[in-house]
């Protein structure tokens, strides 16, 4: 999962775009990201319930959601 985008939740923005920085191995008690304002930190993971990877920005407002490559309640809401 390395270089690849996920949404975090947030609790003032219910998600938020992060791309992960450092590649991720089974067992990591971490994911380690930046958001897309440039902060970086460690967000804590339960491997069995990593956060939701982000579309393609190609992918963004299309009209029809079967069309996206990752369908769930971040892009949903982000389209």
């Amino acid at each position: 999962l390395q270089y690849n985008r996920v949404w975090i939740p947030d609790n003032g923005e219910v998600w938020q775009s992060a791309e992960i920085t450092k590649n991720y191995k089974a067992g990591d008690r971490f994911l380690h990201v930046q958001l897309e304002d440039g902060t970086e930190l460690n967000y804590p993971v339960d491997p069995a319930a990593l956060p939701p990877l982000r579309n393609p920005d190609i992918l963004v407002g299309e009209n029809d959601l079967t069309a996206l490559s990752y369908l769930h309640e971040p892009a949903v809401l982000h389209n």
